[in-house]
This record gives C-alpha cells, structure tokens and sequence, in this order.
C-alpha cells in the first residue's frame, strides 16, 4: 500500500539540508492540516507557518538549539486557543451557516449546547482540549508530508512560554503545543536516517476484543 511505504519512510528527521520545498508541496500540507477532523467541528488552534530566517534563528535557543529550527524550510508552530470563549464558538458555527446557506435546527441546539459547557470551564482546562485537538491536525500534517516526499520532525522539545512570547501569540488568545519543521533530511549529517524502524510488535500494541 502506497501510504505504508510513505510511513515507513518517514521518520523523526534530525538533521536537514536548507532545501526548500515547493509552495505546492506546503500548500497540500496545510489542506490536510485543515481537513483534519476535530471536536464538534471547532478547530481550535491555529498554525503559524515561518520561512523568515530571521525568526527562526530568534526561536532556535527556545528549542534547546536544535538545528532542524533553523535548517528547516518551513517551520510550523501549532497554537491551540488559550480556552473557549462564546465569540469563538459562535464565529465558527455561523460561518459553517453561511457556507451552507442554511440554519440546521440540530447543529443550532449543539450550538447552545457548547455555550452553555464550554466558556465557564476552566480556561486550562479549555486549553489542554483545544491542544488535543491541534495534535490531530499535526499528525495529519505528518502523514501529509509524507505521502508529499518532505521530511518533519515533531518537536516538544521546546519552551512554548518562550514561543508564545516570542510570536506574540498570548495577545491573539494562543498558546503554542508542537513544532514541526518541514524540509529535506540530510544524509550525511542526520545519524539516525540509516537506522532500521522499529516499533513495538503488534501484539504489544494491538488488544483485539470480539
């Protein structure tokens, strides 16, 4: 199956080349980004997406110095919303309305259903759902990016305060959850780009129940 072989080709890259990818290629990537699916439909983070070397010299200290941050071509930074607020649950769903050009009685009492749970919960609370959310659409991207021939490296291991600071994104009502550069793996430099892929065996990752 041609998505395996992409799977399997891809991994964590650790090194990369400065070869920049194609606008098409990032383009199909960001689509699959927005198709992901989501909980009730909201989308609640936001992706920013930097080619400015510039920044990414500012952000590479705030990864412990890693050297995909700046030899990447496309950084991506997934920002999840800091928590759910009415303004946001409403501009989602009457823009669902106006692209569908009706009103649907269901979605409408889902709708109140959200307003009434969602905004007086716990702002932190909000968040670690909203982030939950983002992780889906970043997973999406690496799948995308493989199935694309363009390597990524998903990346906790950064200081998101930092992040957030530096990209002025507590101002926008984000918090940045996960990095990931996009570019291409550099043979020579990369050591883990010959090692075999291993993952647990099926039977210590699979419990079927019929």
């Amino acid at each position: 199956m041609e998505l395996l072989d992409k799977l399997n080709w891809r991994y964590a890259t650790k090194a990369m080349n400065g070869q920049k990818v194609s606008e098409e290629k990032i383009d199909n990537i960001i689509e699959a980004i927005s198709l992901a699916p989501t909980s009730s439909g909201l989308q609640p983070f936001e992706v920013i997406v930097i080619t400015n070397q510039e920044i990414k010299e500012q952000l590479k200290p705030l990864a412990f110095n890693q050297s995909v941050v700046t030899d990447c071509s496309h950084l991506l930074v997934f920002a999840a919303w800091d928590t759910y607020t009415a303004e946001r649950i409403n501009k989602v769903y009457d823009h669902l309305n106006e692209e569908r050009g009706f009103t649907n009685e269901g979605l409408e009492n889902y709708r109140q259903r959200l307003l009434e749970n969602y905004p007086s919960r716990d702002a932190e609370e909000n968040f670690n759902h909203a982030a939950k959310q983002a992780y889906i659409a970043f997973a999406q991207a690496m799948v995308a990016a493989a199935f694309e021939g363009v390597d990524a490296t998903p990346m906790e291991g950064f200081n998101p305060s930092a992040v957030d600071e530096a990209l002025g994104l507590r101002e926008k009502g984000l918090r940045s959850c996960v990095l990931l550069p996009l570019g291409y793996r550099d043979m020579e430099k990369d050591w883990l780009v010959n090692l075999k892929k291993v993952r647990k065996n099926r039977e210590d990752l699979i419990t079927v129940i019929d």
